[in-house]
């Protein structure tokens, strides 16, 4: 009976939480929290051997995809008054694919993900990808789960984001992102 209360306990004090993954396994909320030590389909790769990848002369044959979501106009600015997101400062010679990190994407989005790893891999399912955010960022660890489920079998996730490669003192660069046609 005691085993009964607990697990109705349980339920009861779960009902009405907002679920932090999605049927299909992607996070959908909490996105700022630690991180597993593994994405599936992916190899983690970490500050020092990413570091190793950049200096390598092997560098312009891995693709570089910051994932840190663009920050939306915000509400109630008026449609003529100038607003200038934040610059993004990432690791040099990155593409930032803002958004393309969040659980649930929008067709729209989703094509645009996947087209731009094409374009960039030029559909080099071989080509390392190199896909990271922020530390404790759950946007690189859904968009490079996401990467190896369209077939890629090089994608390299960086879970130490920008923020392990500022702390390592190497250097950042001015970013703009990709448009979103």
């Amino acid at each position: 009976m005691s085993t009964l209360c607990l697990l109705l306990n349980a339920t009861s004090s779960a009902e009405g939480q907002t679920p932090f993954f999605s049927s299909d396994g992607y996070r959908i909320d909490a996105f700022r929290a630690p991180v597993p030590d593994h994405v599936p389909g992916a190899r983690t790769v970490h500050t020092d051997e990413v570091a190793h990848l950049a200096r390598a002369a092997t560098q312009a044959a891995a693709i570089w995809i910051d994932v840190l979501p663009r920050p939306p106009r915000p509400a109630g600015l008026s449609a003529t008054a100038l607003w200038l997101p934040p610059a993004r400062r990432n690791i040099p010679g990155s593409v930032w694919l803002p958004n393309v990190g969040y659980g649930r994407l929008s067709d729209e989005l989703e094509r645009y993900f996947h087209d731009n790893l094409q374009r960039l891999t030029g559909g080099d399912l071989d080509r390392p990808i190199v896909i990271y955010c922020l530390a404790d960022c759950w946007m690189s660890w859904n968009a490079a789960r996401r990467a190896a489920r369209y077939g890629y079998r090089q994608v390299l996730w960086f879970p130490e984001g920008t923020d392990g490669w500022s702390a390592a003192k190497l250097p950042m660069a001015e970013s703009s992102p990709v448009p979103i046609r």
